[in-house]
Protein backbone atom coordinates (compact mmCIF):
# COMPACT_ATOMS: atom_id res chain seq x y z
CA UNK A 1 0.00 0.00 0.00
CA UNK A 2 1.42 3.44 -1.32
CA UNK A 3 2.15 5.69 1.56
CA UNK A 4 -1.02 8.20 -0.25
CA UNK A 5 -3.41 5.15 0.10
CA UNK A 6 -1.72 4.63 3.84
CA UNK A 7 -2.55 8.53 4.71
CA UNK A 8 -6.23 8.62 3.15
CA UNK A 9 -7.02 5.63 5.41
CA UNK A 10 -5.54 7.36 8.69
CA UNK A 11 -7.05 10.54 7.82
CA UNK A 12 -10.61 9.14 7.27
CA UNK A 13 -10.80 7.05 10.26
CA UNK A 14 -9.77 10.52 12.48
CA UNK A 15 -12.50 11.68 10.72
CA UNK A 16 -15.18 9.78 11.63
CA UNK A 17 -14.07 9.99 15.20
CA UNK A 18 -14.13 13.53 15.10
CA UNK A 19 -17.40 13.45 13.95
CA UNK A 20 -18.83 11.12 16.39
CA UNK A 21 -17.33 13.49 19.55
CA UNK A 22 -18.76 16.86 17.50
CA UNK A 23 -22.28 14.44 17.58
CA UNK A 24 -21.88 13.36 21.33
CA UNK A 25 -21.44 16.88 22.27
CA UNK A 26 -24.24 18.59 20.49
CA UNK A 27 -26.60 15.50 22.02
CA UNK A 28 -25.37 15.45 25.29
CA UNK A 29 -25.20 19.29 27.23
CA UNK A 30 -23.01 19.87 29.99
CA UNK A 31 -24.07 19.32 33.23
CA UNK A 32 -23.29 23.32 33.45
CA UNK A 33 -25.79 24.12 30.51
CA UNK A 34 -28.17 21.38 32.08
CA UNK A 35 -28.52 23.51 35.39
CA UNK A 36 -28.66 26.96 33.76
CA UNK A 37 -31.91 25.57 32.22
CA UNK A 38 -33.39 24.14 34.95
CA UNK A 39 -36.64 26.83 35.53
CA UNK A 40 -36.92 25.95 39.43
CA UNK A 41 -33.31 26.83 40.46
CA UNK A 42 -33.80 28.28 43.81
CA UNK A 43 -30.06 29.23 44.38
CA UNK A 44 -28.13 28.79 47.19
CA UNK A 45 -29.46 28.00 50.57
CA UNK A 46 -29.97 31.66 52.39
CA UNK A 47 -30.65 30.23 55.76
CA UNK A 48 -27.63 31.26 57.39
CA UNK A 49 -27.73 34.45 56.52
CA UNK A 50 -31.57 34.86 58.34
CA UNK A 51 -30.19 33.77 61.24
CA UNK A 52 -27.17 36.47 61.45
CA UNK A 53 -30.22 39.06 60.42
CA UNK A 54 -31.95 37.81 63.48
CA UNK A 55 -29.35 38.21 65.70
CA UNK A 56 -28.23 40.82 64.81
CA UNK A 57 -31.29 43.42 63.92
CA UNK A 58 -33.44 44.78 66.51
CA UNK A 59 -36.10 47.51 65.23
CA UNK A 60 -34.16 48.28 62.00
CA UNK A 61 -30.92 49.16 63.95
CA UNK A 62 -27.85 46.86 63.12
CA UNK A 63 -25.36 45.81 66.19
CA UNK A 64 -22.21 46.07 64.08
CA UNK A 65 -20.25 45.33 66.89
CA UNK A 66 -21.19 42.22 67.76
CA UNK A 67 -21.61 41.25 63.93
CA UNK A 68 -18.06 42.02 63.18
CA UNK A 69 -17.42 38.79 65.57
CA UNK A 70 -19.38 36.82 64.32
CA UNK A 71 -17.79 34.38 61.49
CA UNK A 72 -21.39 33.36 60.03
CA UNK A 73 -21.52 36.33 58.11
CA UNK A 74 -17.95 35.34 56.18
CA UNK A 75 -19.27 32.32 55.75
CA UNK A 76 -22.63 33.27 53.69
CA UNK A 77 -20.49 35.85 51.75
CA UNK A 78 -18.10 32.78 51.14
CA UNK A 79 -21.14 30.49 50.01
CA UNK A 80 -22.03 33.58 47.63
CA UNK A 81 -19.13 34.46 46.12
CA UNK A 82 -18.85 30.37 44.88
CA UNK A 83 -22.72 31.29 43.38
CA UNK A 84 -22.44 31.07 39.62
CA UNK A 85 -26.01 33.04 38.96
CA UNK A 86 -26.34 31.94 35.79
CA UNK A 87 -27.02 28.23 36.99
CA UNK A 88 -30.16 30.14 39.51
CA UNK A 89 -33.28 30.27 37.49
CA UNK A 90 -34.22 33.89 35.83
CA UNK A 91 -37.11 34.13 37.83
CA UNK A 92 -35.58 33.88 41.13
CA UNK A 93 -32.22 35.55 40.81
CA UNK A 94 -33.45 38.97 41.86
CA UNK A 95 -33.55 37.23 45.82
CA UNK A 96 -30.21 36.16 45.08
CA UNK A 97 -28.87 39.85 44.21
CA UNK A 98 -30.76 41.26 47.13
CA UNK A 99 -29.36 38.96 49.54
CA UNK A 100 -25.93 39.72 47.79
CA UNK A 101 -26.30 43.49 47.83
CA UNK A 102 -27.04 43.94 51.52
CA UNK A 103 -24.87 40.99 53.00
CA UNK A 104 -21.48 42.69 51.09
CA UNK A 105 -23.35 46.10 52.48
CA UNK A 106 -23.05 44.79 56.14
CA UNK A 107 -19.07 43.01 55.34
CA UNK A 108 -18.16 46.59 53.64
CA UNK A 109 -19.22 48.19 57.43
CA UNK A 110 -17.93 45.13 59.49
CA UNK A 111 -14.67 45.29 57.90
CA UNK A 112 -14.40 49.04 58.48
CA UNK A 113 -16.23 49.59 61.85
CA UNK A 114 -15.84 51.69 64.03
CA UNK A 115 -17.14 54.34 61.48
CA UNK A 116 -19.89 56.79 61.65
CA UNK A 117 -21.05 56.23 58.43
CA UNK A 118 -20.42 53.96 55.16
CA UNK A 119 -20.04 57.36 53.58
CA UNK A 120 -17.48 58.86 55.81
CA UNK A 121 -14.39 60.38 54.24
CA UNK A 122 -12.18 57.56 56.44
CA UNK A 123 -14.12 55.08 53.67
CA UNK A 124 -12.74 56.61 50.80
CA UNK A 125 -9.89 54.92 49.05
CA UNK A 126 -8.38 56.40 45.54
CA UNK A 127 -11.63 59.17 45.46
CA UNK A 128 -14.18 56.22 45.28
CA UNK A 129 -16.60 55.34 47.71
CA UNK A 130 -17.67 51.96 49.29
CA UNK A 131 -20.65 52.26 46.64
CA UNK A 132 -17.91 53.08 43.95
CA UNK A 133 -15.24 50.40 45.04
CA UNK A 134 -14.86 46.43 43.40
CA UNK A 135 -15.57 45.49 46.72
CA UNK A 136 -18.14 42.22 45.88
CA UNK A 137 -17.28 38.93 44.31
CA UNK A 138 -19.31 36.45 42.73
CA UNK A 139 -18.44 33.60 40.77
CA UNK A 140 -15.02 34.56 40.14
CA UNK A 141 -16.37 38.44 38.41
CA UNK A 142 -15.78 41.87 40.71
CA UNK A 143 -18.35 44.22 41.09
CA UNK A 144 -19.15 47.45 43.24
CA UNK A 145 -22.32 47.64 44.65
CA UNK A 146 -23.53 50.77 42.95
CA UNK A 147 -22.98 47.33 39.73
CA UNK A 148 -25.00 45.41 41.72
CA UNK A 149 -27.89 47.67 42.18
CA UNK A 150 -27.80 49.78 39.23
CA UNK A 151 -26.66 47.59 36.72
CA UNK A 152 -28.30 44.10 37.72
CA UNK A 153 -30.94 44.71 40.60
CA UNK A 154 -32.87 47.72 38.87
CA UNK A 155 -33.15 46.73 35.16
CA UNK A 156 -35.24 43.63 36.57
CA UNK A 157 -37.84 46.06 36.75
CA UNK A 158 -39.73 46.01 39.95
CA UNK A 159 -39.07 49.61 42.24
CA UNK A 160 -39.81 47.23 45.25
CA UNK A 161 -36.54 46.37 45.63
CA UNK A 162 -35.87 49.68 46.59
CA UNK A 163 -37.43 48.76 50.27
CA UNK A 164 -35.57 45.79 49.94
CA UNK A 165 -32.21 46.64 49.91
CA UNK A 166 -30.30 48.39 52.27
CA UNK A 167 -27.49 51.06 52.54
CA UNK A 168 -26.23 50.85 55.87
CA UNK A 169 -27.84 54.26 56.59
CA UNK A 170 -30.75 55.94 59.12
CA UNK A 171 -32.25 56.92 55.81
CA UNK A 172 -32.51 53.89 54.15
CA UNK A 173 -35.44 51.72 54.21
CA UNK A 174 -34.79 49.45 57.50
CA UNK A 175 -33.08 45.71 57.02
CA UNK A 176 -34.98 43.36 57.30
CA UNK A 177 -34.50 40.47 59.76
CA UNK A 178 -34.69 37.66 57.82
CA UNK A 179 -33.34 36.69 54.46
CA UNK A 180 -35.40 37.43 50.96
CA UNK A 181 -36.24 34.08 49.75
CA UNK A 182 -37.35 33.11 45.85
CA UNK A 183 -40.42 31.83 46.64
CA UNK A 184 -41.39 34.37 49.07
CA UNK A 185 -39.96 37.10 47.48
CA UNK A 186 -43.15 39.57 46.44
CA UNK A 187 -44.47 39.09 49.63
CA UNK A 188 -41.73 40.32 51.48
CA UNK A 189 -40.71 43.03 49.18
CA UNK A 190 -44.63 44.14 49.38
CA UNK A 191 -44.22 43.86 52.77
CA UNK A 192 -41.41 46.03 53.02
CA UNK A 193 -42.90 48.46 50.83
CA UNK A 194 -46.34 49.09 52.94
CA UNK A 195 -44.26 49.17 56.25
CA UNK A 196 -42.00 51.72 54.80
CA UNK A 197 -44.44 54.16 53.49
CA UNK A 198 -46.67 54.05 55.86
CA UNK A 199 -43.57 55.06 58.26
CA UNK A 200 -44.34 58.79 59.54
CA UNK A 201 -40.96 59.71 60.29
CA UNK A 202 -39.77 58.53 56.38
CA UNK A 203 -43.11 59.28 54.94
CA UNK A 204 -45.66 61.87 55.57
CA UNK A 205 -48.96 63.61 54.18
CA UNK A 206 -51.24 66.68 54.19
CA UNK A 207 -54.21 66.17 53.26
CA UNK A 208 -56.29 69.06 53.46
CA UNK A 209 -53.04 71.14 52.50
CA UNK A 210 -52.15 68.49 49.31
CA UNK A 211 -48.87 67.72 50.35
CA UNK A 212 -46.22 65.10 50.84
CA UNK A 213 -42.60 64.95 52.57
CA UNK A 214 -41.14 62.00 51.13
CA UNK A 215 -38.33 59.68 50.92
CA UNK A 216 -35.32 60.97 49.10
CA UNK A 217 -35.62 57.67 47.45
CA UNK A 218 -38.56 58.74 45.37
CA UNK A 219 -36.40 61.68 44.14
CA UNK A 220 -33.30 59.82 43.15
CA UNK A 221 -35.33 56.49 41.33
CA UNK A 222 -38.48 58.31 40.27
CA UNK A 223 -37.95 56.91 36.91
CA UNK A 224 -38.24 53.64 38.12
CA UNK A 225 -41.34 54.30 39.62
CA UNK A 226 -42.65 55.53 36.41
CA UNK A 227 -41.46 52.45 34.18
CA UNK A 228 -43.94 50.81 37.15
CA UNK A 229 -46.60 52.93 37.86
CA UNK A 230 -47.90 56.08 36.67
CA UNK A 231 -45.51 57.91 38.75
CA UNK A 232 -44.80 58.65 41.98
CA UNK A 233 -48.01 59.64 43.95
CA UNK A 234 -49.72 56.33 41.75
CA UNK A 235 -47.31 54.16 43.30
CA UNK A 236 -47.16 55.09 46.69
CA UNK A 237 -51.56 55.40 46.69
CA UNK A 238 -51.76 51.69 46.55
CA UNK A 239 -49.89 51.51 50.19
CA UNK A 240 -51.74 53.68 51.91
CA UNK A 241 -54.72 52.99 53.45
CA UNK A 242 -57.60 53.20 50.95
CA UNK A 243 -59.47 56.00 51.86
CA UNK A 244 -55.90 57.98 51.59
CA UNK A 245 -54.75 56.40 48.59
CA UNK A 246 -57.82 57.48 46.91
CA UNK A 247 -57.34 60.93 47.75
CA UNK A 248 -53.48 61.11 46.69
CA UNK A 249 -54.38 59.60 42.89
CA UNK A 250 -56.85 61.63 42.55
CA UNK A 251 -54.84 64.98 43.22
CA UNK A 252 -51.80 63.75 41.76
CA UNK A 253 -51.59 66.43 39.70
CA UNK A 254 -51.12 69.12 42.09
CA UNK A 255 -50.25 67.32 45.09
CA UNK A 256 -46.68 68.94 46.34
CA UNK A 257 -44.28 66.70 46.96
CA UNK A 258 -41.25 67.85 48.97
CA UNK A 259 -37.95 65.45 50.15
CA UNK A 260 -36.69 64.89 53.20
CA UNK A 261 -32.90 65.29 53.43
CA UNK A 262 -30.62 61.92 53.47
CA UNK A 263 -29.60 60.96 56.62
CA UNK A 264 -26.09 58.77 56.22
CA UNK A 265 -25.35 58.45 59.80
CA UNK A 266 -25.03 54.70 60.03
CA UNK A 267 -28.19 52.11 61.10
CA UNK A 268 -27.34 51.51 64.31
Amino acid sequence: MSRVLRFRGVAKTVSKILAAFVALILAAPSEAFAASANPDSLGPDYSLFSQVLRDHIKNGAVNYKALKTDKRLTDFIEILKRTDPNTISKKNRLAFWINVYNAFVLKVVVDQYPIKSIMSKTAYALGKSNFQKKLVTINGMRYSLNDVENNIIRPMGDPRIHFAINCAAKSCPPLRSEAFEPNRLSEQMEEQTRNFINNSEKNSFDFAQKEALVSKIFDWFEDDFKKYDKGVPAFISRYLPAEQGQQLLANAKTFKIKHHDYNWDLNE
